[in-house]
Parts: structure tokens; C-alpha cells; sequence
């Protein structure tokens, strides 16, 4: 869908299509939920509910005069082909931003950024709970480019971009890189510093003229035209946050390791050995012990 003649101002509130409402708590599809509005079955606050009726927070809507549950949160994860000139902010006084480009129905916010200046992948997402896992650099999480600069890439340039190089104040990690063509390379990156690929290219007197994002670890931009976006699939979501389905959030992730390590450190302190490290070491012995009883038999 081209994002453009989708685009909708959402109001202030957090109103919802009454059928979207009675789908979301999991009793029928909006099609049967249609239904049921038509022969008059749902009512919003006592009042008889009609097709295209908002629901708003704290409404009580009620099939067949049974008050429905809390509607299941469903979050979005989608992935847009972003144009040069899109900002990826949030702030909706700002023109150009993404959040108004996109035009969703959902509040949603970009899942890390990409320069104004540049183009392609970008993943957007209504939960919050995703994202620090996906941009912590420490979990080495891979980003793919194909960039376009001024000059012949020699060889020279694509060793020294693939070693690191000093921007910001800090060395860059070292980085897979490749020719493409005369004036084109791919680089693949596990950090995201601010304009990481246009400031390594500067040190070496190169001037980035196209830098398009195809790849965030295994969700690829593919065929997904220039100002279209689409939903991850679930085998991308998977492979983004495996426990994504699993209803542990951040917070609670954080907590179990922590409760992981103090336990080990207590143990530790106590003189007992840690079961979860030292289980495959006794393992060894034992298996040992049983193999030369079978010989000896």
C-alpha cells in the first residue's frame, strides 16, 4: 500500500472501530462482529452500538448483553522503504516526520533511526518492549547497506573501513565490507553510531552520494517499493525477539537474569558449586565411570 493515500490524523483520544473492538478480545472476526452490530446484538454504554461506532477508553461494550473483556493487545511491527527527506522522529511538529508519513492507526514509533538523507529499511513498532533489545549494541545485531560515494573504491579503503576507524571519539568495530561495482560497496554493520557510514567515509576523503539500508538482521527490504510499507511475518518477529510470543517483557527478561546472577554469586559465596556451569563437567566422569563398567563386563 503506498503510505500516502493511507495517510490518517488520528485524534486525541484512543478511539476504535466498534468491529475492530469486538474482534480484538478474541469472540468473532469483524466480519461476524459487522453481523451482530447489524441485528442490533452489541450496545456501547447501554446505548444500541452502529456500524462505524467508535468505542473509546472506558466505554463498556456489551453482545448479546454480555459485557465483553479487556480487548487482547495486539502491537504492530511493520517495516517501511523510506524515501530521502523523511525524518525518523516522533515529534509531530516537525515537518517530514515518519510518524505522520506512515500515517498508522496505531501509535507506533521508529525502531532505531536512519538519516533524513538517506533510504530504505526501517522498522516501526507499537511495543516498547522490543526495542532496547534490538538496538543494544552489545547483542551484535547485524544492519546491511549498499552505499554510493564520490570516488573509485579501492582496496585500500575497504581494508581500512573493515578495521575500524576513529569518529566520535571512539574506533568503530570492525565490519564486514565489499565491492559492489566501481563506486559502490555493501557494509554490514553491528553498531549504530550517528551517521556511522557517512563520517567512516569522510576520514578516508570519500563523500557518501547514496546510502540505502536493505537488511536489519534477517528482515530484507526485498522488492518493498520506496514509500510502502508492509508487516514483519511472524518468522521475522521470531527471529527479531525470539521470546516475542512467549508474553515476557523487557522488564521482567532483565529481572530473570538478574535473579540468575545473584543466585550464582550467593552460591558462590556459600562455596556450592553453580549446578547450571558445573553440570556438564560431572556429566563427563560420569559418563566415563559407566562406559569402562560396560568394557569391563
Amino acid at each position: 500500500m503506498v503510505v500516502w493515500q493511507y495517510y490518517r490524523r488520528r485524534s486525541a483520544d484512543s478511539a476504535m472501530r466498534l468491529n475492530k473492538y469486538i474482534s480484538e478480545t478474541g469472540i468473532c472476526s469483524r466480519r461476524e462482529a459487522d453481523k451482530r452490530i447489524a441485528e442490533g446484538r452489541v450496545t456501547i454504554n447501554g446505548r444500541r452500538g452502529e456500524l462505524g461506532s467508535q468505542v473509546n477508553e472506558g466505554d463498556e461494550v456489551r453482545v448479546d448483553n454480555r459485557a465483553l473483556g479487556v480487548r487482547k493487545q495486539q502491537h504492530v511491527y511493520i517495516c517501511l522503504n523510506k524515501p530521502v527527506g523523511i525524518t525518523c522522529t516522533t515529534e509531530r511538529h516537525i515537518s517530514g516526520n515518519i510518524i505522520d508519513f506512515v500515517g498508522h492507526d496505531e501509535r507506533i514509533f521508529p525502531v532505531g533511526r536512519l538519516d533524513k538523507p538517506s533510504e530504505g529499511l526501517i522498522i516501526l513498532t507499537s511495543n516498547g518492549d522490543i526495542v532496547n533489545r534490538i538496538l543494544r549494541s552489545e547483542n551484535n545485531h547485524e544492519k546491511e547497506y549498499i552505499v554510493t560515494v564520490d570516488k573509485p573504491v579501492t582496496d585500500k579503503f575497504l581494508n581500512g573501513m573493515a578495521g575500524g576507524v576513529e569518529i566520535l571519539g571512539v574506533r568503530t568495530k570492525p565490519c564486514k565490507i565489499r565491492r559492489v561495482d566501481k563506486f559502490t560497496f555493501c557494509i554490514i554493520l553491528t553498531q549504530g553510531l550517528n551517521r556511522q557510514i557517512r563520517r567512516m567515509c569522510e576520514v578516508f576523503g570519500y563523500e557518501v552520494k547514496r546510502l540505502q539500508r536493505i537488511r536489519i538482521m534477517n528482515v530484507k527490504l526485498g522488492k518493498l517499493k520506496i514509500g510502502h510499507w508492509r508487516n514483519l511475518t511472524e518468522k521475522e518477529l521470531e527471529g527479531l525477539v525470539p521470546d516475542i510470543n512467549s508474553g515476557v517483557t523487557e522488564k521482567q527478561r532483565i529481572e530473570n537474569k538478574t535473579a540468575d546472577k545473584t543466585t550464582s554469586t550467593r552460591r558462590a559465596k556459600q562455596g556450592k558449586p553453580d549446578t547450571k556451569r558445573t553440570r556438564s563437567k560431572v556429566a563427563q566422569p560420569r559418563a566415563k565411570k559407566t562406559a569402562a563398567r560396560r568394557k569391563s563386563r
